[in-house]
């Protein structure tokens, strides 16, 4: 691990010394040895940063690594222990109009309308213009951010992205110089959160701002931003090199998937990120543990001593193992005068052992799928047939892993998994259990935290312990639900490693939900594609050739990813245009 420490250091010092120097510009932003403490712990550590007027500035970097600290200092509303931050030469000691900060969470006034909440900042800053030209200011970014048909509407009224259209609509109602997004669509679904980044770039463009945008997002990153910044993780966390842009504006997200630039700048970040990560993962020593021989009661030859970690060659490749027949979901509409037939006709063989990716646009049914796969859903029309056996509710030959792992938040990481092993092994000795579920845990990470409660743990901490309790199970089928969507970028490809390690061992059918076209790809060996809803169905298969074990540095490099991953957004892309 010293030498990967070591050239990263390297490359970052190298970078900084090639960037331009301040006699060539006067910055307009910059941050000088800044460093900021909670009490004993560093969050940032000699930070320096200096930004033209009118550039764009993309800072990527995960949960915990100071990324909100940074922000807030440059708006003001933190100060910095030591150090520097300045806007033209001058302190930055408060908040001011000249800094519009837009948060992951939007704040507005629930009582109040889009255009209400919008005047508020426009009426406290712009007092002393005349009522009518307050109006119409605050009407104009209303409608620069497509809400003027939502004038006035109350936010309980609005979706998620509409709701954060009223935050960037706000902050720029105030004619900042500088305008702060940190994580401003991370909530947001794929589509939703790519029309916010055309109109964040458009007005940019417009209103010549600077920008200085927080992201985990890497692709969000190089489409949006001249220069793009990794943030160390912390404590002590420090900023890595410039990886600067040079691709023409206005950029296409279908053409940036052909561009040589594009695909050479998202290795290098993609590779720097995962390096200091793993620098942060692998300074952990983990202990090594064995699995026991004994097969969980959901499998036929249970009483037999067999490694549940291997499958029986007899078991393999089954070709209709886990079979979708003609399948459908039917709801009553919200006036209860009819019928929508959400997923129609929904058609698919899987071998046992495969591992399958359902992909499309929200709204599209594909969590529904799952959860009538899961049994947690009822069938409307057709059949789903596991190894022989109709489903008809939910038992625990299925494993499944939701976005949001459903934990008892009063029992530990070690006691949430032990609920479920104790059901499925109960003719194994107490040892047993206990080796099945620390083996488990120990492999997604865990092993200092089996005896932290689920309250007391991060969102990547109890997403780890829900895929080792769906494991320990030793279930027929693995569901995973957009298992990673709520977690930044270092412990999403953190997990995505661990759940195909852990595949690698078990071979289990798994089917994962995911809005995520590089997640999906990395994982399966089909990419099912599903046409828009209503009456959703799978519109495209895809095979994904590549060799296993997986990895995503592997990816990256292999000839054929780039030929995968534009067959897939082509047809999201057609999916959207027939929305």
């Amino acid at each position: 691990m010293t030498a990967t420490k070591l050239k990263v250091i390297d490359i970052a010092t190298v970078t900084r010394q090639a960037s331009p120097s301040n006699d060539a510009y006067q910055p307009l932003v910059e941050l000088k040895n800044v460093c900021k403490s909670y009490g004993t712990t560093s969050i940032l550590n000699n930070i320096n940063l200096s930004i033209k007027g009118g550039e764009f500035i993309a800072i990527v970097g995960f949960s915990g690594s100071g990324k909100t600290t940074l922000i807030s200092t440059i708006a003001g509303l933190i100060q910095a222990d030591s150090g520097e931050v300045l806007k033209q030469g001058q302190p930055i000691t408060a908040p001011g109009p000249d800094r519009g900060v837009v948060f992951q969470n939007y704040s507005l006034m629930p009582w109040l309308t889009v255009f209400e909440n919008v005047a508020l900042a426009v009426d406290q800053i712009f007092k002393h213009w005349p009522a009518e030209q307050r109006k119409a200011h605050t009407e104009k970014y209303v409608r620069m951010v497509n809400l003027g048909a939502a004038m006035d509407k109350k936010p309980a009224e609005l979706s998620g992205g509409m709701r954060q259209r009223v935050n960037v609509a706000r902050a720029l109602a105030a004619s900042p110089d500088i305008l702060l997004l940190d994580e401003p669509l991370s909530a947001l679904d794929a589509l939703t959160r790519g029309n916010l980044q055309d109109e964040i770039l458009q007005i940019w463009a417009q209103e010549k701002k600077t920008v200085i945008l927080i992201t985990n997002d890497v692709d969000e990153a190089i489409y949006m931003a001249d220069r793009v910044i990794p943030l160390n993780p912390g404590p002590d966390a420090t900023l890595g090199p410039d990886f600067h842009v040079h691709i023409e504006r206005p950029r296409d997200r279908t053409a940036l998937n052909h561009n040589e630039e594009f695909k050479k700048l998202r290795a290098e970040i993609t590779k720097y990120l995962m390096a200091i990560g793993m620098e942060k993962t692998h300074a952990k020593d983990t202990r090594h543990r064995v699995l026991p021989n004994v097969r969980p009661n959901t499998r036929s030859d249970w009483k037999t001593e067999k490694s549940p970690v291997n499958p029986i060659k007899t078991e393999l490749p089954f070709p209709r193992y886990l079979e979708f027949s003609q399948l459908s979901k039917i709801y009553p509409t919200p006036d209860g005068n009819g019928t929508v037939k959400v997923v129609d006709g929904f058609d698919l063989k899987m071998k046992k052992g495969e591992f399958i990716s359902i992909i499309g646009h929200s709204g599209c049914g594909k969590s529904t799928v799952l959860s009538m796969t899961a049994g947690l859903n009822s069938i409307s029309e057709g059949v789903i047939i596991l190894d022989n056996k109709e489903i008809d509710g939910a038992g625990p030959d299925r494993g499944v892993v939701f976005q949001s792992p459903s934990l008892f938040p009063w029992l530990t990481a070690f006691e949430n998994v032990m609920l479920g092993v104790a059901k499925v092994y109960p003719h194994a000795s107490q040892s047993e259990r206990d080796d099945i579920v620390e083996y488990y845990l120990t492999r997604v990470g865990l092993d200092d935290s089996l005896h932290k409660k689920a309250a007391d743990m991060s969102n990547g901490m109890r997403q780890r312990v829900g895929i080792a309790r769906a494991f320990a199970l030793s279930p027929k089928l693995l569901l995973l639900d957009e298992p990673f969507g709520m977690l930044d970028s270092l412990t999403r490809w953190e997990l995505q490693e661990v759940l195909m390690e852990v595949w690698e061992r078990t071979h289990v059918t798994a089917i994962v939900v995911t809005h995520d076209v590089d997640e999906a790809i990395l994982l399966a060996d089909r990419v099912v594609m599903m046409t828009n809803g209503p009456h959703a169905k799978i519109g495209k298969i895809e095979d994904i050739d590549l060799p296993r074990p997986r990895t995503r540095k592997a990816l990256l490099e292999h000839p054929d990813y780039y030929k995968y991953r534009e067959s897939i957004l082509s047809f999201l892309t057609e999916c959207d245009h027939t929305h």
